[in-house]
């Protein structure tokens, strides 16, 4: 899968991958996606499903083990890279709008 598949994530993209810091099951990582998020964000079963093999073949993330028939994920180092990015990528938007947000909300 090529990298510029993945050059801006979308919520769900960015949420899902920071919950896998941490491995869990598909149920899991629903659940956590919407509470992380404080409720901004929720994925369906088919978008988490499609999405986790998405990011597995590309090498973002990787199977864990398993629990009973419940796959475990876990984000890869490459995962980590491309989640460092999105985030910075962001913080830098914020940090560019915010001297414009502060002055419009002063006048």
């Amino acid at each position: 899968m090529a990298r510029k598949e993945f050059q801006t994530l979308t919520e769900q993209m960015y949420y899902i991958l920071l919950v896998l810091q941490t491995p869990h099951h598909g149920y899991e990582i629903m659940q956590l996606t919407e509470t992380v998020s404080k409720g901004a964000v929720r994925v369906g079963a088919g978008t988490l499903y499609a999405l986790l093999a998405r990011f597995e073949k590309g090498g973002f993330i990787c199977q864990d083990g398993t629990d009973g028939r419940k796959k475990i994920y876990v984000i890869t180092e490459e995962g980590q890279e491309l989640l460092r990015a999105e985030y910075e990528r962001l913080k830098m938007l914020v940090e560019c709008g915010r001297p414009y947000m502060e002055y419009r909300s002063e006048r």
